[in-house]
This record gives structure tokens, sequence and C-alpha cells, in this order.
């Protein structure tokens, strides 16, 4: 029986939302959001925070956010921002609290699940690029950081569901088959 959380870590556009809120539905366990939690709980958007605050208040804000809702009931899913790996305390914390699933898409994937649907306000730019040069350019930065947060790393380039599967497989290898 899973009683610590699973987060999901990856790339903007990776299915962390749309993977986690089935993989919750499917484990009767809760489904949290770190980036919905963070805009609910200011009132702003990604944009509007990172205006305000800088990058460094948004990555304290989404620290935060994370260490709070992983002290909560362990029987839950978590979607992370993209950036929460960035801290070598957040992918430390998650790594000895939880199980970690980084869901990996190749740049072009992303690319095109973002340019299919812009969420600009929440998603704001990195670069000031094109969504596919930033893409390919944040996964060369972050690769590494993603795969170090990991205990497991699966092709999100898959439907959601064949994802799950892939997620159930991993947590409960005895029911597979």
């Amino acid at each position: 029986m899973i009683i610590q959380p699973i987060f999901m870590v990856g790339a903007r556009g990776c299915g962390k939302t749309t993977v986690g809120r089935a993989l919750a539905q499917a484990l009767g366990f809760q489904f949290t959001d770190t980036d919905l939690i963070l805009l609910q709980s200011t009132g702003l958007s990604v944009a509007q925070i990172v205006e305000q605050e800088g990058w460094a208040g948004f990555r304290t804000r989404e620290s935060d956010i994370l260490h709070g809702v992983a002290s909560a009931d362990g029987r839950q899913v978590v979607a992370t921002g993209g950036g929460i790996i960035l801290s070598e305390a957040n992918r430390r914390f998650m790594r000895a609290t939880g199980t970690v699933f980084y869901l990996h898409a190749p740049a072009d994937v992303l690319a095109r699940r973002l340019e299919a649907v812009p969420e600009e306000d929440q998603r704001p730019s990195l670069t000031g690029r094109p969504i596919a040069e930033e893409i390919a350019e944040i996964l060369l930065a972050r690769e590494a950081l993603y795969q170090d947060a990991a205990h497991h790393v699966l092709d999100a380039g898959q439907p959601p569901q064949d994802v799950v599967s892939a997620v159930l497989q991993r947590l409960c290898p005895c029911a597979a088959g």
C-alpha cells in the first residue's frame, strides 16, 4: 500500500497535470497541482508573480508550497512546476518523502503541445525566444536535474493513459500483467 506522495516532474507541457489527475483517480488519491495552489493562494498569474517578485520570489513561493503539500496526507499525487527541480533542496526533499516520476518528452513534442494550448499568462517565456527554441534550451539545461530528482523516468510522448499505466506498473509491479 502506497502512503507516500507521488511527485510528477518534467518540463512544461509534458503532462504532469493530466497524468497526475488520472493517476490520482486510479489510485483513489488526492490530486494536488503546485502551480494551481500558487495561483489560487496569490490571486496572481505566474507572469504577475515573476514581474512583482522576480524568479527568485516565485521559486521561494513554489518551494514553500511543495513542502506544505507534502506535509499533508501522503496519499496524494503532486504535479509540480517545471522548474521546481532547480532547487537541490526540492530534489532531495521529493526523493526523500515520496516517489518521483520524471515525465520525459522530446522538445518538439512539448513545443507542439504548448503551441496547441497556449497559456502565456500561466507559462511565461523564460527566454523570450520562440517556444520550440526555448523548450530545447530549457530541456538541455534541466535534463540532468530532472534525472537527479527522479526515481523513475517515463516516456511522456505516449497517450496519458499509457503513462498512467506505466506509473502503476512501477508502483505495483505485482499487479502488472
